[in-house]
């Protein structure tokens, strides 16, 4: 077979792409890295004009109250005040399907919530699960590509998916916890939430914390087994669509806890392992689940295409008191998400009504542009510095605070470690029961079967490194030779992959 060499849109070689160009080990990734940005541009800029992930959702209108007292961790305005309320859109989602995709298909559920604050919109964009496939945003377009179709027959592949995993490791969490029944939760309403990734809380006076969100869902969690999921996608493709809508319709509003984990600067800087890394959750005996605050949902849209297909949700929408992390997939998502809404939108999507500010003014000096449906700033100047009245920075103004970094500009590649095993294996070993563990045998065994052999032996092997009774009992169903998958779970990644190729 011919030698294909690896090289950017212009030709030139490509010398990394498993790694984005950052300061070190966790970042932050540096914007001088063309091919991430490019990668990440193309990427989002591939379909028209669904969404490239997250197509199939639903959406609806509701509040967010404060419940508890977090002054002493931010300064961020819609979260000082128990009692307070801020008006809230949410947008639940499917990632990998079509827009007609079923609601029911084995996937992480998009959980994106944008708060209409009185300093501006915060956009929290998260999943119903705690962490995610990959650390660094320039694995992220491959990955999506394994959950579409295939370039020749335009059909889905199981083969792809576990092909791209085996070849991954830091997926194993995610993907244990994708194949278990929370995978095909049983609507939108019974599932909880997740920011995912680690971000910042700041005050003023320039101190700061890391924070991670968790939406607890007070309907309780609920889960289709593979059976009912496939079941369910013949018979009503839309139900969790249909249930959402349905029950706010009659009055049965869902509503789920805001809980956030805080950890200070210093806990960071010793912590066993990089808190930045949205592969792993931080241990809840560490740093235990504190409650903020409540969102109810009781008004559903009056327009779907105006107000659900056209919402625009991007993590780098901050308010003063709340900021980023150098967590690597986040440092991506924050481009990525807003070039896509350019795309798919236009440059003034924020000018759309469910995505335009309802605290405040829009007041800058951005013009022009397709679909530029507001005044358009008037006669007001369209450049500053000027003497004209345009407007001016505020006094009152603050942001994230100074942070020291002191790295190399690299393609930082971080190394395996046991370390990237053990939080799978605790999954399994504290948190499934053995019905959970029956059922996430089969879902693995009933995707797996479908890939290449030498796909199979390498993802067991994987599975050994994190829980070796996992792994035997998925071996049982294929008829692999344990002892090869045992031999391979003591190699080196690299040298698994040439010895499965």
């Amino acid at each position: 077979m011919e030698e294909k060499k690896f090289t950017n849109s212009v030709g030139a070689p490509v010398e990394n792409d498993q790694a984005s160009i950052s300061t070190g080990i966790p970042g932050p990734t540096l914007m001088q890295d063309v091919h991430l940005i490019e990668k990440l541009a193309h990427f989002d800029h591939e379909r028209i004009p669904e969404r490239v992930v997250h197509a199939k959702g639903t959406g609806a209108f509701g509040y967010f109250e404060v419940t508890h007292d977090v002054s002493k961790y931010t300064d961020a305005a819609f979260l000082n005040g128990i009692g307070k309320k801020t008006e809230v859109f949410v947008r639940f989602s499917t990632v990998g399907g079509e827009r007609g995709s079923a609601d029911a298909a084995r996937d992480p559920r998009g959980f994106a919530v944008k708060f209409y604050t009185e300093e501006g919109n915060y956009d929290l964009t998260g999943n119903n699960t705690p962490i995610f496939f990959i650390r660094d945003a320039i694995k992220f377009p491959d990955f999506i590509h394994t959950q579409k179709r295939l370039p020749n027959s335009n059909l889905k592949s199981d083969d792809m998916m576990w092909d791209f995993w085996s070849l991954t490791p830091e997926s194993l969490h995610q993907v244990f916890f994708l194949f278990t029944d929370r995978g095909t939760p049983k609507n939108y309403r019974h599932m909880h939430g997740f920011g995912s990734h680690t971000f910042m809380w700041y005050k003023r006076d320039g101190s700061y914390y890391w924070v991670k969100y968790h939406w607890r869902c007070d309907q309780g969690i609920e889960n289709l087994t593979a059976q009912e999921a496939m079941e369910l996608s013949g018979r009503d493709p839309d139900h969790a669509t249909r249930d959402l809508f349905e029950s706010i319709q009659k009055g049965d509003y869902p509503s789920w806890r805001l809980e956030v984990q805080i950890m200070t600067p210093e806990q960071a800087k010793e912590y066993r392992f990089d808190p930045f890394d949205v592969t792993k959750v931080w241990y809840h005996k560490d740093f235990p689940l504190m409650s903020v605050g409540k969102m109810v949902l009781n008004k559903n849209p009056e327009n779907f295409f105006a107000e659900v297909e056209q919402a625009a949700f991007s993590p780098a929408n901050f308010v003063p008191g709340i900021g980023p992390s150098p967590d690597k997939l986040l440092q991506g998502r924050l481009f990525s998400y807003t070039d896509t809404q350019r795309h798919r939108l236009g440059v003034n999507f924020n000018q759309i009504p469910v995505n335009s500010p309802k605290g405040v003014k829009v007041a800058n000096y951005q013009r022009d542009g397709a679909m530029a449906v507001n005044d358009n700033g008037g006669s007001d100047p369209n450049y500053y510095p000027n003497t004209k009245g345009g407007p001016d920075y505020s006094k009152d103004a603050f942001g994230p605070p100074a942070i020291d970094v002191n790295g190399t500009i690299a393609r930082h590649k971080p190394e395996l470690t046991d370390i990237d095993f053990e939080q799978p294996g605790e999954l399994l070993r504290r948190v499934l029961s053995e019905q959970d563990k029956e059922h996430l045998v089969s879902n693995i065994v009933g995707s797996l079967k479908n890939a290449r052999q030498n796909v199979q032996y390498r993802q067991c092997a994987l599975f050994y490194k994190a829980e070796s009774e996992l792994a035997k009992r998925v071996n049982e169903k294929l008829s692999l030779d344990f002892d090869k998958i045992v031999e391979l779970s003591k190699m080196s990644q690299e040298d698994r992959v040439e010895n499965t190729k």
